[in-house]
């Protein structure tokens, strides 16, 4: 492969691929925050908000099984400039909810939009993710450092969105809050289209949708272990975690409700950001410089059975609390952090496996199918978030986190070098 990395229009394309995909996440994030808790103040169910969020993710599963084609076939440009004008739309469609609407019609409308968000999201994270692998330095881990900085670095902007979000519906409300993050998107796509330099392929012909599927077993084994640790993560991350701290914070007032979206909104964004610096950093956590990929896959495994033990910690924890406490807050509030950065280290090394793993011919195919992977977990954890809170509380929430992490650690297990499959 060409080391396309070491030329300057190859930095700069990584560089200007990396700011747009921050300021697509920046709006990603503030608009899930947006969504969540504006609806939660209408009366919305955790049912019900989870319902918002599931065509986002089905749309994730489907975007990213064909965008790898789509990016194969017309360029990684196309697929990352499609992300960015989709999720403008996305947001200027969202400020035309009507506040008279039923709720049955408020929530299939927010759920189409959403649908429409999450095709631009993976479109967006799939052209990101390939183009690190065409544009890294092959020597000296450059790879793991390159994917570990964009992944690390969107996640902290991420972080500040659901800050952003959060700010915005307390300030400027709903609507005027859609509006600016689709006039601040909007800029930052007419910049892009401007200012993009070479580096990046535009595509061949030839490419068959039918290469999406991987044949890879290590591809596929990898993959089955993101749906299971995504999955585990917004189990609790979308629904279950934000309405039990509102329901402990909010005392029913609208400054109530005000400084309880904040608080709510300060919390998941320090959470991403955490979550973003330790990925950013796994590199020289990892010291992955200095080791092979058989002993970073090793740590794969290691790690996905260290974050198994935080959410069964906490379950105990809950169980033995009961009644909703301050205590248990901030034990909750420690633990996740906690979870937040042993889980980093462990997508860190998915996302570095995966590329490592893929063929730079092939690289938005087996990236497309990962992340179908990912959306398919989130999607799964999504639903459970709602379902398991509604029924069981935190309890119920956090065992089948702790449930899914250990599923995850199992298909890890099953990686195996390159070189011992190959």
């Amino acid at each position: 492969m060409t080391k396309t990395s070491t030329r300057p229009e190859g930095l700069s394309a990584y560089i200007a691929v990396t700011a747009a995909y921050w300021a697509f996440m920046l709006t990603d994030g503030a608009l899930r925050m947006l969504v969540l808790l504006h609806f939660h103040t209408l009366g919305f169910s955790p049912v019900q908000l989870a319902y918002l969020f599931i065509l986002y993710e089905i749309a994730g599963i489907v975007t990213n099984l064909c965008a790898g084609w789509i990016a194969a076939r017309f360029g990684l440009t196309s697929t990352l400039y499609a992300g960015l004008g989709i999720q403008v739309l996305a947001l200027l469609a969202l400020a035309q909810l009507d506040p008279a609407w039923t709720i049955g019609l408020s929530v299939i409308y927010v759920m189409l939009v959403q649908g429409a968000s999450g095709v631009a999201k993976d479109l967006a994270k799939m052209s990101s993710k390939s183009a690190v692998k065409l544009l890294a330095p092959t020597e000296g881990g450059g790879l793991f450092r390159w994917v570990a900085l964009l992944t690390g670095s969107k996640n902290m902007v991420k972080g500040f969105g659901f800050l952003l979000g959060a700010t915005l519906l307390a300030t400027l409300g709903f609507v005027w809050a859609v509006l600016a993050m689709a006039a601040l998107l909007g800029v930052i796509l007419i910049a892009v289209l401007i200012a993009m330099p070479p580096g990046l392929p535009k595509g061949r012909k030839g490419a068959k949708f039918s290469e999406v599927f991987s044949k890879s077993a290590n591809v596929n084994w990898l993959s089955a272990a993101r749906v299971f640790l995504f999955g585990a993560r917004d189990v609790w991350f979308v629904v279950g975690i934000p309405i039990y701290f509102y329901a402990v914070l909010s005392d029913g007032t609208v400054a109530g409700n005000r400084a309880a979206f904040f608080m709510i909104g300060t919390f998941m964004a320090a959470w991403i950001i955490l979550y973003g610096l330790v990925q950013a950093n796994a590199p020289r956590i990892l010291r992955a410089q200095a080791r092979p990929e058989a002993a970073l896959i090793k740590a794969a495994r290691h790690w996905a059975w260290a974050l198994a033990v935080v959410p069964f910690v906490l379950t105990l924890v809950v169980v033995v609390a009961g009644e909703p406490r301050i205590g248990l807050t901030i034990t909750l509030v420690i633990g996740l952090l906690v979870f937040g950065v042993i889980f980093a280290v462990n997508s860190s090394l998915h996302s570095y496996l995966i590329l490592a793993f893929t063929q730079a011919e092939r690289v938005t195919m087996d990236v497309g199918f990962y992340y179908m992977a990912n959306a398919a977990g989130r999607l799964l954890g999504t639903l459970l978030s709602g379902v398991t809170y509604q029924i069981g509380g935190l309890s119920l929430l956090l065992t089948t986190a702790a449930i899914m992490v250990a599923a995850s650690a199992g298909l890890v297990g099953l990686l195996r070098p390159q070189e011992a499959v190959d």
